[in-house]
């Protein structure tokens, strides 16, 4: 017979509880059945399998049916209590704490049980909380991205706040300097340093005892991305986060952040003032709101959704799809049917292939935005599309409103036009039957996959930063 730990812990307990119903010690029953006392303590503590024969002899004895002796089941409350304890001590999780074992005697109460095994059960929660599963991580974020869209993406006291420190700072008009940004940091306490060694899992790191916020060299390409990873930085400390507890409020932190440093690299009044100008002259641009400020055509695509709905009076939709057709951020109020999955996550599905977020791809010529209106079932709407390319490949950023809208901005004279059937898989996702018909059981691709979508992210304080890394890191830099 070939039993688990977990099995063994079981039986263990369950030949101790009919030992003592019977009134028989170690040394009576194992007098009886032929087996040493030692030897019964083993199988008692889950220590040793006994051999099948012992184990009809201790039956026999103890005037059981073998099966009633090898039950799965805790013989009682207290004996399941102390199982649950006796795994959780062996695991991994108490392991890494460093901690000494708690032992069970006759003298520990149910309450002191309850309370440990509670606390462990706690612990394991919280840690697998914070592990973040790609489920655990899709569902905290279709939830985050609800929540967001029922805000039309504003949230006016991050806006508040932003616009306050930006003003302390001496800032009036025009894009944020780095010294301005150094100087918000100052204010808060902090210096920026600025180093070519930060872990890898980390985007900066703030040393809180020294007072600095550590950022990537300030000469790698991009580098107004460096205002944006500073003020994100601020943000933790301007906005009162505590240490995450959760995935889900991992997410809402992070949100929360880059919110803030968008606020003060496009200011509220500045950034309205500028839109509302626009609109009135029917000349809206995301590209010149970009030049405007001194962000990315990103960023720019992005505040434009928080200020849209709520300081414009318009409804619209921004999307960053990848060179696949992934769509890999999106947030609508418009009504867009965007792509999504049964449990209503739109991260890495297919987007429509007549959308302009994919048919920009196509373009011989892609220094300028690609303007299109597309009929959906939801309606007709007009888009503004932007390629770019990274070291992880092509992507396009788009921002669209429904066709009534489409009168205030740039572009809308656009004789570009398509038909989107989708979520129909006759519009994009079905072959031609001429080419099933040539195709058919001739084809086995292989395919490319993503194995970070398989993949938690590693365990932390922060969840996908190495705690490790972040220590040594602030210990090379202490001197």
């Amino acid at each position: 017979m070939t039993s688990t730990h977990s099995e063994l812990d079981t039986l263990g307990h369950r030949l101790r509880h009919f030992r003592t119903a019977a009134g028989l010690t170690l040394d009576a029953l194992g007098e009886r059945v032929g087996v040493a006392p030692s030897q019964l303590s083993l199988v008692e503590n889950g220590k040793r399998e006994p051999k099948l024969s012992t184990l009809q002899a201790l039956a026999r004895e103890l005037g059981l049916d073998i099966a009633e002796l090898l039950s799965g089941e805790p013989p009682s409350r207290r004996a399941s209590l102390e199982i649950e304890l006796e795994r959780a001590q062996k695991g991994a999780l108490y392991a890494s704490l460093g901690l000494p074992r708690v032992r069970v005697t006759k003298g520990t109460s149910d309450e002191t049980l309850e309370a440990v095994v509670g606390l462990h059960r706690e612990l394991q929660r919280r840690a697998s909380e914070a592990i973040a599963t790609p489920e655990e991580a899709r569902r905290a974020n279709t939830e985050l991205r609800e929540l967001m869209r029922a805000q039309d993406n504003y949230l006016p006291e991050i806006e508040a706040l932003a616009e306050e420190r930006v003003r302390a700072a001496g800032h009036t008009s025009g894009a944020l300097t780095h010294r301005t940004v150094g100087i918000m940091a100052e204010q808060l306490g902090f210096s920026l340093i600025y180093v070519s060694d930060l872990p890898s899992s980390a985007r900066s790191v703030i040393d809180l005892e020294n007072g600095r916020i550590y950022l990537p060299p300030a000469s790698i390409p991009g580098g107004h991305g460096l205002r944006s990873m500073a003020l994100q930085a601020m943000a933790h400390r301007v906005l009162g986060h505590e240490r995450p507890e959760s995935y889900a409020e991992f997410l809402r932190q992070r949100l929360e952040i880059n919110y803030y440093a968008a606020c003060c690299l496009m200011p509220q009044t500045a950034a309205v003032t500028f839109l509302t100008q626009a609109k009135k002259d029917k000349n809206l641009a995301i590209e010149d709101f970009r030049d405007a400020f001194g962000v990315t055509h990103e960023a720019a695509a992005h505040r434009f959704t928080n200020l849209a709905t709520s300081k414009l009076d318009m409804r619209m939709h921004f999307l960053r799809v990848g060179g696949d057709g992934a769509l890999l951020r999106g947030y609508e109020n418009d009504g867009l049917p965007l792509p999504s999955d049964v449990t209503g996550a739109i991260e890495g599905q297919s987007v429509c292939r007549k959308w302009s977020a994919r048919s920009a791809f196509d373009r011989t010529n892609r220094t300028t935005e690609l303007y299109q209106y597309t009929d959906t079932p939801a309606g007709t709407y007009w888009c503004a599309t932007q390629t770019g390319s990274t070291s992880d490949g092509e992507f396009s950023i788009s921002v669209g409103v429904p066709f009534d809208d489409a009168r205030w901005f740039r572009g809308r004279e656009t004789t570009e036009r398509a038909v989107s059937t989708c979520p129909d898989e006759a519009c994009c996702r079905r072959p031609s039957d001429e080419l099933t018909a040539r195709w058919k059981d001739k084809a086995w691709p292989s395919a490319r996959v993503h194995t970070h979508t398989f993949a938690p992210l590693p365990r932390g304080t922060f969840p996908g930063v190495d705690d490790t890394e972040v220590y040594e890191f602030l210990s090379r830099h202490e001197s």
